[in-house]
């Protein structure tokens, strides 16, 4: 990367017109922003052969720096929060740091709106439209309207981004007002950051925010009178320093994925461990009430069992004594009456023995519901001790990866302190240098 030289103090045209074209922002209009790597690359364009266009756009400059600083500022907060390992906070200097880069993209390209206190450029009207085109944003709108000494559309624009970063629901806000441009043309001008296609590149990069958790309070803090500016030392590169912890970096990095995705696995897995849980605790649930009604049954069938005998005997005993009487007397009434008497026992034994059969088959099912019931618990309970195994195996896995994300800790730590004791002996060999040469 070439070295930052300052800008000639003589006024050109060219620089007349970016001046002009970014009168109340720091987009760095004569410098060509890049992406090495993870860094920040600047340099200045006249040091660049630019044989097709003499003179470039300096608003596509300005999109192009603004895009570059926001996938910068996106990857440096995602992989500072992943190395922390807790909710951020406003305090958080790589998270205000994307505040400011991300203000400055929605203040590009604003149309300056005359009012009655004078003109004003401001990207809360450009916001507002999400809660026409998203229903569920209105939460946020409302919530911005509510707080407390936010006067400036500003202050209010500046809340509204911290909302929906908590609610990670920024790219998917940002991808809906991008996509209508139509509405966007209000507030930005046709060159607008907002209308090229680097709007749409910034709110795709923003979908990686949503693993990051931030806990923002937005009550005693000054939205309105805030400066943003943007720190470039936080992305400027050191050659040393990049060129021999890359290396280090680059296995910290692949030890963290493979963390991240064993504990996802083991969370889908913990989750289907409690649900089959569930499912095995209302099947045995099943089974108790079951058995219960198989008892119950059981019981029946033997009360009626028990009827049927009673009034076999009962009939048998009812038919020898109405022979005996027809024996001993030739009476034709007595005669009807027992035979009357004999068919109505005849056709209660009947009903009995009916209400019999349907009992034994209902007893029957619920004999085959308690046998296959039994054998889904069976197959339950070893699909949950294999899934209990693999959860044992996925945790020792993932002990592993944390000792070797330890050890690669430790091993960056040493590298550091090593670069730290050449950078030291370099500045001593620099000071004999001097020394010797003013001998």
């Amino acid at each position: 990367m070439s070295d930052l030289t300052p800008q000639s103090e003589t006024p050109t045209p060219t620089t007349d017109k970016i001046t002009q074209a970014a009168r109340e922002t720091i987009y760095l209009c004569n410098f060509r922003v890049s992406v090495d790597g993870e860094w920040l690359c600047l340099r200045e364009l006249n040091d660049i052969s630019l044989t097709p266009d003499p003179e470039p756009d300096p608003i596509a400059i300005e999109r192009l720096n603004l895009m570059n600083m926001a996938k910068l500022s996106i990857k440096g907060l995602i992989e500072s929060a992943l190395n922390l390992g807790r909710t951020l906070d406003s305090d958080y200097a790589p998270l205000q740091q994307f505040f400011v880069v991300m203000e400055h993209c929605l203040k590009h390209g604003l149309k300056t709106k005359k009012t009655f206190l004078g003109q004003n450029k401001s990207f809360w009207g450009a916001l507002e439209l999400v809660e026409k085109l998203t229903p569920e944003a209105g939460e946020i709108t409302a919530s911005v309207k509510d707080l407390p000494g936010l006067k400036t559309p500003l202050g209010r624009g500046r809340a509204w981004l911290r909302l929906a970063l908590m609610q990670k629901k920024l790219s998917d806000y940002m991808k809906t007002i991008i996509n209508r441009k139509d509405l966007l043309s209000e507030f930005y001008e046709p060159n607008a950051l907002m209308m090229e296609e680097e709007g749409a590149v910034i709110a795709g990069l923003l979908v990686g925010l949503n693993v990051i958790d931030a806990n923002l309070c937005m009550k005693g803090e000054d939205l309105d009178s805030q400066v943003g500016v943007i720190d470039f030392s936080m992305y400027l590169k050191d050659g040393g320093h990049s060129s021999k912890s890359a290396e280090g970096d680059g296995q910290i990095t692949a030890i963290l994925d493979q963390k991240n995705y064993v504990e996802e696995l083991n969370r889908h897995l913990s989750a289907s461990v409690n649900n089959l849980q569930a499912k095995v605790d209302a099947l045995e649930k099943s089974n108790t009430k079951l058995t219960e009604e198989l008892a119950v049954a059981n019981n029946r069938i033997i009360t009626l069992q028990e009827d049927v005998e009673r009034v076999k005997e009962e009939s048998s005993y009812q038919l020898e004594s109405r022979k005996v009487s027809v024996g001993s007397r030739a009476d034709g009434p007595a005669l009807a009456e027992t035979r009357k008497q004999l068919k109505e026992e005849t056709l209660l034994r009947l009903d009995v023995e009916k209400e019999l059969e349907v009992q034994i088959g209902m007893k029957q099912e619920m004999e085959m519901s308690m046998k296959m019931l039994e054998k889904d618990i069976c197959e339950k309970q070893d699909a949950l001790v294999e899934l209990r195994q693999q959860l044992e195996d996925l945790r020792a896995i993932n002990q592993q990866l944390s000792h070797k994300s330890q050890s690669a800790d430790a091993g960056s730590r040493q590298k550091s302190e090593a670069i730290a004791r050449l950078e030291e002996k370099i500045n001593q060999m620099s000071g004999t240098i001097k020394q010797l040469e003013t001998r």
